[in-house]
């Protein structure tokens, strides 16, 4: 079945950031698009209301989100539990709140790093509504800009910790070998997006 898939990038990045992932979904069968936003200098504030008219306006559709994207996703969802969304796949994303986030905002200049989207990082989005399938892929390399400025003690992909980015509202979760921003160059992590996607688990 093709699936109608919209792709969200992190903080520091761009829409074309999501192009290998969206390539390999493609390759599977599906149509992908992407939403591309200022995650500094727009933040949540500008991104949510545009993501939610882009869905409304695309008719049903599934969402793949790294980092801030699903945060940005899921508050969207959040705000508007009517959106024609089935499922999403979030790729490491705090949905507890970033503790290497809420470090870099203490820090001088800190907070122009992280702009709009400080808030939303710190705090996370924990809940959404029960009618959205939210599955999340964690990584486990702890190899990231985050581990400059905070402290992990369990396991994490050197930005976002594990237990950060779980929530008894998910549907799944896996933890696969990856660090941060290698969650979206990993073919280990298209493989299990598209799982998540197709039957709303995934693979063991």
């Amino acid at each position: 079945m093709t699936r109608h898939v919209v792709l969200l990038h992190g903080i520091w990045m761009v829409g074309a950031t999501m192009q290998w992932f969206g390539a390999r979904l493609r390759a599977a069968g599906h149509a992908t698009e992407t939403f591309g936003y200022h995650s500094v200098v727009g933040g949540p504030d500008d991104a949510v209301p545009r993501l939610a008219g882009q869905l409304r306006d695309g008719g049903p559709a599934d969402i793949v989100a790294h980092s801030l994207g699903g945060l940005v996703a899921l508050q969207a969802l959040s705000l508007q539990p009517d959106l024609p969304v089935g499922r999403v796949v979030c790729l490491g994303v705090p949905l507890c709140g970033s503790a290497a986030a809420a470090k870099l905002a203490q820090q001088p200049l800190g907070a122009l790093w992280l702009g709009r989207s400080a808030g939303l990082l710190r705090e996370g989005c924990a809940t959404w509504p029960a009618r959205f399938e939210v599955g999340m892929v964690a990584g486990s390399l702890p190899h990231g800009l985050g581990a400059l400025v905070a402290r992990f003690d369990g396991e994490n992909d050197g930005t976002v910790a594990v237990e950060e980015t779980r929530s008894p509202q998910l549907a799944d979760h896996v933890v696969v070998p990856s660090s941060h921003s290698g969650l979206i160059f990993s073919g280990e992590v298209v493989r299990q997006a598209l799982a998540f996607l197709e039957r709303g688990r995934f693979e063991r």
